[in-house]
């Protein structure tokens, strides 16, 4: 069955069966409690830390306990024990810093290799994935090197090159370590893979391709299955994809994701909680349903190869993704890119609510409902209070009863009327989000949208903030800063 057929195959929004009803009495991982932060927004990628003593509100001179000026980069800070890990571009170097918690000191910094410097979409930057931290060593990966292991104390562990990647954005996810594994995602053009590597020696453990995957960012979590194990939940072009970590094996996986994906995906009472924005184009009532490819070829293929050429096109409100879907940029579309146009244009922006578990094709089970209005491209969900909260690129915020998609309230924050990178954040009853002007407003976790607090941080802010042990850290463009109730 091609791509296409694959994904017009009929999705009823339904969650009936048995194992998925046992899924549901499956709590996700409880909110971070030892002071680590460690990994792309936290706890298995939920962005909840369980903390107090929070301040709601900030400023270059407000509460602050310490600020640290920095590179810039766009990956996230990441704790563990006494260190803060990130990665940033000086110049032309990759570089990977360990500050100090306590005082924000940097107390290592190494350079990473850098055999090439791709060219990549000026929202992303060369550090932009965040690091992670397993029991003893931290891994990074660059767009232009691969993965680095380090130790604690910033001496080289083992280092893998990869690529170079041909994704039109650059790379955007991030490690996780799974047990005594490194395990990551690389969605691209062509060649799309997952690949788990011993922790400690860097050796390749199996490797996996991800032929439906194009164009993609996510960060995967992991979910423990009602027998115990644990299975990494991928989201990519088309798939939410659970995989066996230990192997790579594909266990089941949902249809009706948008075509290019990019945030990563939260957990509540059994059911995953994904948002994807692919283009206008992808709203529903607004999509472009495309011929197939043999009646494309027979009325435009003007040079009778067999492809069609950027003047073959039909006319069609899509005429201008000739370049985005030209995968192997040769100028020429084949069955299978023009396969991937279809399925690109006929999918469509949506918040799902996935129960999870299953064996194959869940997807006629598990979509339990879709919402398709003011969806975020780049910032991830959050589930706090039982309540579900998105904010979109242009600073719509929708929060929502996680059980029913029912929306609580729609609107824009007052005060911070802005675009948003960084996914929000919650602790201590606070729910934090963070503009790219640098307004951090905080709510109250009650659904409502009314900000307690709007503070102006001074900086353009892209990463997403950490939360442990009483403090938040911010990064702005320019700097690392460490807010609490007991700072200036």
């Amino acid at each position: 069955m091609n791509l296409v057929s694959r994904l017009r195959a009929p999705m009823k929004l339904c969650a009936v069966v048995c194992v998925l009803a046992a899924a549901s009495a499956v709590p996700a991982p409880a909110p971070v409690r030892d002071g680590s932060w460690s990994r792309f927004r936290g706890p298995n990628g939920s962005g909840v830390a369980e903390t107090g003593g929070l301040p709601d509100a900030f400023g270059p001179r407000t509460n602050v306990i310490w600020k640290t000026e920095l590179p810039p980069g766009h990956s996230s800070p990441i704790l563990s024990e006494g260190r803060i890990f990130l990665t940033a571009i000086a110049g032309e170097e990759l570089q990977t810093m360990a500050l100090d918690r306590a005082t924000g000191a940097i107390v290592w910094r190494r350079t990473a290799p850098r055999p090439r410097a791709q060219r990549i979409d000026n929202r992303n930057n060369p550090a932009a994935p965040s690091p992670a931290v397993g029991a003893d060593a931290i891994y990074v990966f660059f767009n232009d090197f691969g993965l680095i292991s380090y130790s604690f104390d910033g001496e080289e562990r083992w280092r893998l090159p990869l690529g170079p990647f041909n994704n039109l954005y650059g790379m955007g996810a991030s490690p996780v370590v799974v047990g005594d594994k490194v395990i990551l995602v690389c969605d691209q053009n062509t060649g799309s893979f997952l690949i788990a590597l011993d922790g400690a020696s860097g050796e390749v453990l199996w490797r996996v391709e991800r032929p439906e995957a194009k164009s993609g960012h996510s960060t995967p979590i992991l979910w423990q299955a009602p027998d115990g194990t644990e299975q990494l939940l991928v989201a990519g072009s088309f798939f939410l994809d659970a995989y066996d970590p230990d192997t790579g094996d594909k266990i089941w996986w949902v249809r009706g994701l948008s075509f290019e994906m990019k945030s990563t995906p939260v957990i509540h009472n059994g059911t995953a909680f994904v948002n994807g924005y692919g283009s206008p184009l992808n709203q529903p009532g607004n999509q472009v349903f495309l011929p197939a490819f043999e009646q494309v070829v027979a009325e435009h293929d003007a040079d009778a190869d067999g492809l069609i050429g950027p003047e073959e096109m039909p006319p069609t409100r899509a005429a201008d993704w000739f370049g985005f879907v030209d995968l192997n940029a040769d100028r020429r579309l084949d069955a299978q890119e023009w396969a991937y146009l279809r399925a690109a244009l006929e999918s469509r922006n949506g918040m799902l609510a996935i129960k999870l578990g299953g064996h194959g094709d869940m997807t006629a089970y598990s979509v339990i409902w879709e919402y398709n209005r003011a969806v975020p491209q780049l910032p991830s969900p959050l589930v706090y209070n039982d309540i579900l909260y998105m904010v979109n690129d242009g600073g719509v915020v929708t929060s929502f009863d996680p059980a029913t998609g029912e929306v609580i309230a729609q609107g824009r924050l007052k005060g911070a009327v802005d675009q948003y990178y960084a996914s929000p954040v919650a602790a201590d009853g606070k729910i934090f989000l963070l503009s790219e002007l640098g307004m951090l407003s905080v709510l109250e976790p009650d659904g409502q949208l009314e900000p307690v607090s709007v503070s102006d941080l001074d900086d353009l802010c892209y990463a997403t903030p950490a939360i442990a042990d009483g403090r938040i850290y911010v990064r702005t463009r320019g700097a690392l800063y460490a807010f609490g109730l007991d700072g200036d």
